[in-house]
């Protein structure tokens, strides 16, 4: 396992414990056990400006407070997170920090809402988008030096930094960094794993800023603060949220300075999220541990009973000691997630087994209880290097061998290939 940084603020509890007892009003014979939903869009003050954290509900309100913190504590940042409107809100202020003329290196594969965000907003900002095998650490480093040698060619301040000032690891100033490493690990959907010790090092050494959407693992499976990145992002409708009834994002960083320019482009682009869906978040990401181990086993069985299944061409799941990303994922996660991926020959064998499951729901998303199948291609912003005949399972909570037998019927009656009965 990676080493924490002892820059890092140390949890008093362990995850499973915080995910209980963060953000609880104070205790009071008589007090609520949980904070209550603030419904209110503007606040009492006085003729001073700001002489109150609240005053007006698009910058501030306590209806977001107790889960903006125990976020920001879940994920080892001594600030509390910043809560967005959706997941794509918090992906796009983040991208909002590349400015004109700067560089964002992203992974070939990744959510697909990252990928369009991001060459739709280079196109309007006239920053460049350097695209990158993820889990390929030698290319990674090598775009991150192309940046820094190009900076220090033209002369300009980033440059300066990259070569000089940052050389020591020191992150760079949040109102002159140039580029921007997006990591997404494990990635969506082919679940490739990033070194991301190795990545985070290297941009830091340039004076790279590093962005970690960490959707997939949650911060009970990794905490990539502690490993030196500048901000966290997370879809919160997904597993922290956990029952596919709210659509919210985060964003998480421990450098103030950066979380003020992230307030900022939240605020004024009215990014914001409801009272109502943040308290149901909270409730929901109370039992995210309980979730995920559930999840998480059942994905395991069922990626090594699919790695056996006739039909099957390819399993993806960094469980499994064959998938290519298995050591990585076992030396720097505390588990391997509960998203398997599998390929049949064809697009329309795939859309045969979504089409045949009863127990499965074919839809997009992932991260509820209930367990998701989804041939990722059918959407056309999909990379052409996911192969047709792929399908994403995002694995809930019912039980392993239900959702075994109705995954074994839809595979037999789309290739005509007869399961083993395991």
């Amino acid at each position: 396992m990676t080493t924490r940084d002892p820059a890092r603020p140390t949890p008093a509890f362990a995850p499973e414990t915080v995910l209980v007892e963060a953000a609880r009003p104070p205790r009071a014979t008589g007090a609520s056990v949980n904070p209550p939903i603030e419904l209110s869009s503007t606040f009492i003050g006085t003729t001073e400006v700001n002489d109150s954290a609240y005053a007006y509900g698009r910058f501030a309100t306590p209806a977001w407070t107790p889960f903006e913190a125990a976020l920001g504590e879940l994920e080892h940042s001594a600030l509390p997170a910043l809560v967005f409107g959706s997941g794509l809100a918090a992906i796009a202020a983040v991208l909002a920090l590349v400015p004109r003329g700067g560089t964002l290196v992203m992974p070939t594969h990744a959510y697909q809402g990252s990928l369009q965000s991001a060459q739709e907003l280079s196109a309007r900002a006239g920053f460049s988008v350097v695209s990158v095998d993820i889990a390929d650490t030698d290319a990674v480093v090598a775009a991150l030096d192309d940046i820094v040698t190009d900076d220090a060619s033209a002369g300009n301040d980033a440059g300066d930094v990259a070569a000089g000032d940052n050389a020591g690891g020191e992150k760079s100033d949040p109102g002159t960094a140039s580029a921007l490493l997006w990591i997404e690990s494990p990635t969506n959907p082919m679940l490739e794993v990033a070194d991301m010790p190795a990545l985070i090092a290297a941009a830091r050494e340039r004076g790279i800023r590093v962005a970690v959407d960490n959707t997939f693992a949650t911060p009970l499976l990794q905490t990539p603060l502690d490993l030196g990145a500048d901000i966290v992002v997370h879809s919160v409708t997904k597993y922290l949220a956990g029952h596919s009834d709210v659509v919210l994002g985060a964003v998480i960083t421990g450098d103030p300075a950066l979380r003020e320019l992230l307030l900022t482009e939240r605020s004024m682009r009215g990014a914001i999220a409801g009272p109502f869906e943040v308290w149901l978040a909270l409730r929901g990401m109370r039992t995210l541990s309980v979730r995920l181990e559930r999840a998480q086993d059942n994905a395991q069985i069922l990626s090594e009973r699919l790695s056996r299944r006739a039909g099957v061409a390819e399993v993806r799941y960094p469980g499994l000691p064959a998938d290519p990303g298995h050591a990585r994922a076992s030396a720097q996660m505390a588990g391997f997630g509960a998203i398997v991926a599998f390929t049949v020959d064809t697009a329309e064998q795939a859309t045969a087994i979504a089409e045949a499951v009863r127990l499965w729901t074919p839809a997009t998303s992932l991260g509820g209880v209930e367990s998701l199948i989804e041939r990722r291609r059918r959407h056309a912003s999909e990379p052409t290097s996911v192969p047709e005949g792929l399908l994403r399972l995002s694995v809930g909570i019912e039980h392993v061998d239900d959702l075994w037998a109705d995954l074994d019927a839809a595979i037999t009656a789309a290739t005509g290939e007869t399961g083993d009965g395991v």
